[in-house]
């Protein structure tokens, strides 16, 4: 008697939780275009919102949890606004797209904004929606899973003309990942514990502005994409690569930080032979690189597979262990009208006091390539033969290979250029 008793309890209590959260769907669904409406100081299962114009918050006791199966909040009307709520546990399937909030195509000039999500898959899935805002939200991922099985923190979709601004992101798969999405803009964003911490795909004209990674496997990789532009932004203590650039063409970087690259990893083991680099471009031209610091790290910058045509200058590279690998048939100069990059191991002298260099500078010789091409001969790094080599190509210069040269480099570090980490 008992056990039917409760049983009969636990019933009644799960029909009254089926009827409210119809009532407040039901709720939702009547609202006036334009109404402002809170939800109820509970924890909510998933929603839809439906009417357009309406702004959504929630109290600050309001939870929407679906219980571990699909999405927690659908967006699926235009100019939506939803703010304040706290999302958690929503489904795991990625390949249903599950999200915490689900911005549909037809919710055109969506708002999601101050919230507070945590779950498996993605925190916010923008599904070729136009003109949307994803503003000061904090997203994290499920910590107990592999990261490779995590959704993205924001995942952009297909989408135009968006703004994705101020949000702090962490322990997801990768914090934003934009997939044939063009004209967005990505500002001021912080991103730690990762994969990559930006990912483009195949997209165009967007732009990358005052954005901080920590602590990611890649703070920003780039890949298949053009006429991006990157300005301001900071990668500190990433692994494997600060910037990587695959297949980039007619981007600009602009004041970008770089430091502490550290050797590379995989799941937090190091790999050996690997090294950490600043900016990695591979196949990649026609970009401008103007005004950043690459600081600290195993390499400053390496280009290889036909990455050349960049334009290189005003940048800093100080204290990376090589500043240059260059791998590639033809010699590249890194100058633009008479001003070249500051490099912190540069060793000649200006005589007329202009604050340029009166040598070239070539950071790679035949023995780098020697060393590149053969890693086992790093034993002789500071050997008395390898000293011995470096001294006769510089007193015999009979073959010079391909490589960078600054035929102005800079004597003093750039005043415009902006080290200070934040």
């Amino acid at each position: 008697m008992y056990r039917l008793l409760r049983y009969g309890v636990a019933l009644t209590v799960a029909l009254l939780s089926l009827t409210a959260q119809a009532d407040l769907q039901d709720q939702l669904d009547a609202l006036e275009p334009g109404a402002s409406f809170e939800l109820p100081p509970e924890q909510i299962s998933s929603l839809a919102i439906r009417v357009p114009g309406v702004s959504v918050s929630c109290h600050a006791e309001t939870v929407i949890d679906p219980g571990g199966q699909g999405n927690a909040v659908d967006i699926v009307a235009e100019e939506v606004t939803l703010s304040g709520c706290s999302v958690r546990n929503w489904g795991r399937n990625l390949n249903e797209l599950d999200a915490g909030i689900f911005v549909a195509r037809e919710a055109r000039g969506a708002v999601v904004e101050d919230n507070r999500l945590q779950g498996p898959a993605f925190g916010v899935w923008l599904d070729a929606t136009p003109d949307v805002t994803v503003r000061d939200n904090t997203i994290r991922g499920d910590a107990s899973m592999r990261p490779n099985d995590r959704g993205n923190g924001i995942h952009l979709f297909n989408t135009t003309g968006a703004l994705i601004e101020g949000n702090d992101i962490s322990q997801t798969r990768d914090a934003i990942y934009i997939e044939t999405a063009n004209n967005n803009t990505i500002r001021g964003n912080e991103m730690s514990d990762l994969r990559y911490g930006i990912h483009y795909m195949y997209s165009m004209n967007n732009l990358l502005e005052n954005n901080v990674t920590r602590g990611t496997r890649t703070g920003y990789a780039l890949m298949q994409s053009k006429r991006l532009k990157l300005i301001d932004n900071r990668s500190v203590n990433d692994e494997n690569y600060g910037i990587l650039m695959n297949f980039i063409t007619q981007s600009e970087l602009r004041g970008n930080v770089v430091t502490g690259v550290s050797q590379g990893r995989t799941g937090g083991v190091v790999i050996d032979g690997a090294e950490g680099k600043a900016v990695f471009i591979y196949n990649s031209l026609y970009n401008v690189f103007e005004g950043n610091l690459f600081a600290d790290s195993n390499i400053g910058i390496h280009l290889t597979a036909g990455s050349e045509d960049n334009e290189v200058s005003g940048n800093a590279f100080v204290n990376n262990q090589r500043q240059v690998k260059y791998v590639a048939t033809r010699t590249q100069e890194w100058s633009k009208d008479g001003r070249g990059n500051y490099w912190s191991d540069y060793l000649g002298w200006d005589r007329n006091q202009d604050g340029v260099g009166d040598v070239p500078y070539e950071p790679n010789d035949n023995v780098d390539r020697l060393l590149w091409k053969y890693p086992e001969a790093k034993i002789l790094m500071f050997s008395p033969a390898v000293d011995t080599l470096r001294w006769v190509q510089d007193a015999f210069p009979v073959v010079k290979g391909a490589g960078v040269a600054d035929s102005y480099p800079l004597m003093r570090f750039p005043s415009d250029l902006k080290p200070e980490i934040r």
